[in-house]
């Protein structure tokens, strides 16, 4: 098995290979490999079979770790940071500011773009019930796995919420109390991401709309993403059996190794080759649209999940994929211009100076 030393490879290959010489970064002003801080590195890519649990309940000599699945994820990028790496001449800064910066269209591109302008623009999907209805399998999951042990899921809106986007430890010990010794918080936490990856094998129908607008997109020439805190394995599995893998240019799953959500978003950037100020996010959750923000990228909101007043600060809020169409991406964009979050000078124009008048007066 081949051994992960680096946690963007794939991303940053794509920013040195590209085939515009004017848009491609020399190899001083871009690191050859990026890391995240506080980011263990693993001696292993572990990936795990969605049908291969053996009767430890471990995948492939592995065991599960259900906590990204069921599990409420920094927003990152507060203040615009995003990547570090370290070099013999000091550490380099990979930040929002540095790729709207450095991912600057070409010459070339800039022509393409005026002709067909929106290419020009990079489309990343939440998988989280953007792409699939996880909201609905979550509830499942938890309601199967209750039926299990012979307990029960309270009908109380709060606690279910915190069964979807809370951590499990804190839902099985604070929430449910289900369990407190950690052994047996372990186990209720193997069985609830077994339970997990097989409803994912049953997926077939991705949100209602999706299709349709993926294949407006597609035909408009516009690249999509989709991220997740998913393996590579199983989510391009699921999209698969959903019909939508042709649709995805650039995939962000959990060997990219992102600690929270903007993370995700500016691989996916990268991995599109658009400037982060140029991608628009499709987000259920407001901590979504805020992580989208703070990467200085557009937000769309779909009303589901979350009601319609949780959605506010999102640039456009809708009921369904169906609601949508390619215009409305050019609206996010026309009152903003091309250097749309880039830092400008302000002007000030000075008044002309008044004319002085002069009255001759005649005796």
């Amino acid at each position: 098995m081949e051994c992960s030393c680096t946690n963007f490879r794939s991303s940053s290959s794509l920013l040195l290979s590209h085939s515009t010489p004017t848009s491609r970064l020399p190899h001083s002003l871009f690191p050859s490999k990026l890391r995240l801080p506080k980011l263990k590195v693993r001696n292993h890519l572990v990936i795990k079979n969605a049908c291969g649990f053996d009767e430890n309940g471990s995948v492939n000599g592995f065991p599960i770790t259900p906590d990204k699945l069921f599990v409420q994820e920094a927003i990152g990028a507060e203040y615009g940071e995003g990547f570090e790496t370290f070099r013999l001449d000091g550490p380099l800064k990979v930040d929002v500011d540095f790729l709207n910066d450095r991912l600057q269209e070409g010459f070339l591109q800039r022509i393409r773009y005026a002709m067909k302008p929106d290419e020009a623009y990079g489309l990343i999907f939440s998988w989280d019930n953007v792409v699939a209805d996880t909201r609905a399998m979550k509830l499942n999951i938890w309601k199967q796995l209750a039926s299990e042990e012979g307990k029960e899921i309270p009908d109380d809106g709060y606690a279910q919420r915190l069964m979807l986007y809370a951590g499990a430890d804190h839902v099985f010990e604070k929430v449910l109390r289900w369990a407190t010794v950690e052994s047996e918080v372990d186990r209720l936490k193997l069985r609830l991401s077994q339970l997990y990856y097989d409803h994912l094998l049953r997926l077939r129908e991705p949100i209602e709309g999706l299709k349709e607008w993926l294949d407006a997109v597609a035909r408009a020439g516009i690249p999509c993403a989709v991220v997740s805190s998913l393996d590579r394995i199983n989510m391009v599995g699921a999209l698969e059996r959903m019909g939508l893998k042709k649709y995805f240019q650039a995939t962000v799953s959990e060997e990219d190794g992102m600690e929270s959500i903007a993370h995700r978003f500016l691989s996916a950037a990268i991995k599109l080759d658009r400037k982060p100020s140029k991608c628009v996010v499709f987000e259920d959750d407001p901590r979504g649209i805020t992580a989208a923000h703070n990467c200085t990228m557009m937000a769309v909101a779909l009303i589901g999940a979350h009601p319609a007043y949780d959605l506010v600060q999102a640039d456009l809020a809708v009921g369904s994929f169906n609601e949508l169409s390619v215009i409305n991406l050019r609206r996010l964009f026309a009152n903003k211009g091309s250097g749309f979050m880039d830092r400008q000078k302000q002007i000030i124009e000075k008044s002309p100076s008044k004319r002085k008048l002069s009255i001759d007066t005649i005796f």
